[in-house]
């Protein structure tokens, strides 16, 4: 296998570079419970650049929607395909006999299958009916952005670059099947490689990430890619995995994501969700993962997303031994890995990472 230096990990110039011709870049990591926020500055060492962890944009449309629940007022939602952690509070809407409603394209979030939906109590229609309070769904939202940027102070983006999970729209097969054979075709289609993990434009069934693209009108990325590439751009990763093989995992506060790391090409991705795992179980399921032994139907079979490898895993990379974790549940991987902070903010590491895979990009 060839061996592929991540130059930005090495030289720590790549981001420069990239800012110097961009401008600020406003990269944001929308998860299910935070969006954690980095505006990058020209001119400035990483570790100044402001900020911000926050809740995520599924959060604030959920309590928004309990609050019209509480008084009594049934809600229409509208707007865009985004992130579905908002559902819980529609279905709670439903349950209290106040006929919830959405438009087709903000049904989206809430499942593919229109029928579905409605099986859940919420009407689709076109128009928001009278007495309902309208309600827009949006995971990137200008104005919100503009408001906060400019109240403290702060330049506006050249640049935004954006991630979120997107199970993708497959509608005839399940949304975990069809998102592993997605992440099957990413390893096979890039050889492993991060630098065409941020997309310029994403997969076609990624609706998600298609709709999140309309509104930033920058470069996206799959959560998990982004966590990968944000420990990829801190050198010891880079440097230990030009040796032998490595583990990255993002124990999330919703999925567990991992990958096996050599010479600079990620050649397996595991997911699960981190309410279905207890410690000893992630340690078996990270164990079988770096000897590529864990069948996908396995994982599956277990509750999670599942499993893909870019065959054969080379001997030499010794089982991928080495872990490094991230995210804000890392805590159940304590004495099992090695816990790491892109420029000493852990929850920033997405941010980092996709700043990183456009570096990376542009490198090559």
């Amino acid at each position: 296998m060839a061996v592929h230096t991540p130059a930005s990990a090495e030289d720590g110039d790549a981001v420069s570079r990239l800012l110097a011709s961009t401008g600020p870049i406003l990269s944001l990591d929308i998860g299910s419970g935070t969006q954690d926020v980095l505006l990058a500055l020209p001119g400035q060492r990483p570790e100044n650049w402001p900020r911000f962890v926050l809740p995520s944009p599924a959060l604030a449309v959920a309590d928004r929607i309990r609050r019209h629940t509480a008084a009594g007022r049934p809600v229409w939602l509208y707007g865009q395909n985004m992130g579905g952690g908002f559902a819980a509070a529609v279905y709670e809407q439903a349950a209290a006999g106040l006929a919830p409603a959405a438009s087709p394209e903000a049904a989206l979030a809430l499942h593919d299958d229109p029928e579905r939906v409605r099986a859940q109590g919420v009407d689709i229609l076109s128009a928001c009916p009278a007495g309902y309070a309208a309600v827009p769904l949006a995971d990137y939202e200008p104005g919100f952005w503009d408001a906060l940027l400019g109240a403290a102070g702060l330049p506006k983006p050249s640049l935004v670059v954006a991630a979120a999970q997107d199970h993708g729209h497959h509608p005839e097969e399940g949304n975990r099947v069809g998102r592993f054979k997605l992440w099957q075709s990413l390893l096979s289609e890039t050889q492993g490689d991060p630098a065409r993990w941020v997309y310029a434009t994403p997969p076609a069934p990624c609706t998600r990430l298609l709709a999140l693209q309309r509104g930033t009108g920058g470069p996206v990325a799959d959560t998990a890619a982004a966590a990968v590439l944000g420990a990829l751009a801190t050198p010891e990763v880079a440097r230990r995995s030009q040796r032998q093989g490595v583990t990255v995992v993002n124990v999330g506060n919703s999925h567990v994501a991992a990958f096996l790391v050599f010479r600079g090409r990620i050649l397996g991705v595991y997911e699960h969700h981190t309410g279905l795992l207890d410690t000893d179980a992630l340690l078996f399921d990270l164990k079988e993962f770096g000897f590529g032994w864990l069948p996908d139907e396995q994982v599956r079979a277990k509750g999670g997303h599942g499993c893909a490898f870019l065959a054969p895993l080379p001997p030499e990379a010794e089982g991928f031994a080495p872990t490094f974790v991230v995210g804000p549940r890392r805590e159940m991987l304590q004495g099992h890995g090695q816990f790491i902070a892109p420029h000493g903010d852990m929850m920033i590491a997405g941010c980092h990472g996709l700043l990183y895979g456009l570096a990376l990009g542009r490198v090559q």
